[in-house]
């Protein structure tokens, strides 16, 4: 799963930077914070943050999108809020037959450009936050489902997405070992030589679509880094602080301390 996440505006504008000299990218910032999108040193979906993704259309040029999927058959402004709740991640798997989500994985998949995320250890009833990111320190790109939903009692047009999601890689299962689900999941982090793919290539038949499914695996653990954090829930919780991706060590984590530590 990945409800948690750490996304700068700089990484944000990733795929932009490739197309637009500084002077433009500092233009667009400056609009973009107008429209709402900042740095989210910490961001949780359930506050359906305003986010920059990149579309088929413009793959270059970004799209601010709330994250929390909306269908655009959806009824009204209260199915809207009832929904987004449940759809900010897609398992990719079964995106292919989901009503909600399958008609944008055959043609709205996006990219979304982030630092890294934040998942959960489970330990002796408590939980601790980790912080997961590239090696290399280079963002991450994250395949995601978008949609364009409209109000049709005001006329307002909604742009949402949800973050797509692989089986766990190794690292993850020992991260996020809630006992409550299924196995460990992780968001689909596509390596670079994925990334045009998942985002152009048309799916109209059995092979292309299996093409993309191919896309839809674990990210290689010795490329990842993780760490515990301080807390991103409760009355500790660190807030969008700068601070928030920073080390921060548990004493009962320790090896001392029962084997707590992972790593």
């Amino acid at each position: 799963m990945c409800y948690d996440f750490k996304a700068q505006v700089i990484t944000q504008l990733k795929r932009a930077h490739h197309r637009r000299d500084k002077e433009a990218v500092r233009i667009l910032t400056e609009r973009l914070l107008k429209l709402g999108v900042k740095d989210l040193h910490h961001t949780t979906g359930f506050d359906h943050p305003a986010v920059l993704i990149y579309t088929k259309d413009q793959p270059h040029d970004p799209v601010v999108a709330r994250w929390g999927f909306v269908p655009e058959s959806t009824k009204d402004k209260d199915k809207q809020l009832q929904v987004w709740n449940k759809t900010l991640n897609a398992r990719g798997e079964d995106m292919f037959e989901t009503w909600s989500y399958k008609y944008s994985a055959r043609a709205k998949r996006c990219l979304i450009c982030i630092d890294g995320f934040f998942e959960h250890y489970h330990f002796k009833g408590k939980t601790y936050p980790y912080y997961i990111h590239r090696a290399d320190g280079e963002p991450m790109t994250l395949g995601g489902l978008w949609s364009e939903w409209e109000d049709k009692e005001t006329g307002e047009k909604l742009t949402t997405f949800s973050i797509v999601t692989a089986r766990g890689n190794d690292l993850l299962a020992r991260i996020h070992n809630n006992p409550k689900l299924k196995g460990p999941r992780m968001p689909l982090i596509l390596p670079d030589d994925a990334i045009d793919t998942w985002l152009t290539e048309n799916v109209e038949s059995e092979a292309e679509k299996e093409k993309i499914l191919g896309l839809v695996k674990p990210y290689t653990d010795s490329e990842l880094q993780a760490h515990t954090v301080r807390r991103l829930r409760g009355k500790e919780a660190v807030g969008n602080d700068p601070i928030s991706d920073q080390e921060f060590r548990y004493p009962e984590l320790d090896p001392e301390h029962d084997q707590g530590t992972l790593f």
